[in-house]
């Protein structure tokens, strides 16, 4: 479940090994550069962490946030 805290959208993902995370990361980013919104993230082995906002909207959360959080998801 995300949770929005800080004016952004967080989730942590926990994976079987690093080439899972890494596989899952790479799936993120061509859905992120479809939506043209960019998450920032983290990794460390099997652990991928992700915030979301929208920048040109203040940094705040927007649907944009809501629709990518969403597409993420339906990665797993």
């Amino acid at each position: 479940m995300w949770a929005e805290t800080n004016n952004q959208l967080y989730k942590k993902f926990e994976f079987k090994n690093f080439s899972e995370a890494f596989a899952f990361m790479t799936r993120v980013a061509i859905e992120a550069e479809k939506a043209n919104h960019h998450p920032l993230w983290s990794n460390v082995w099997n652990k991928v962490e992700i915030w979301l906002s929208t920048h040109d909207a203040g940094n705040i959360v927007t649907e944009k946030d809501k629709k990518l959080a969403d597409a993420i998801d339906k990665l797993l």
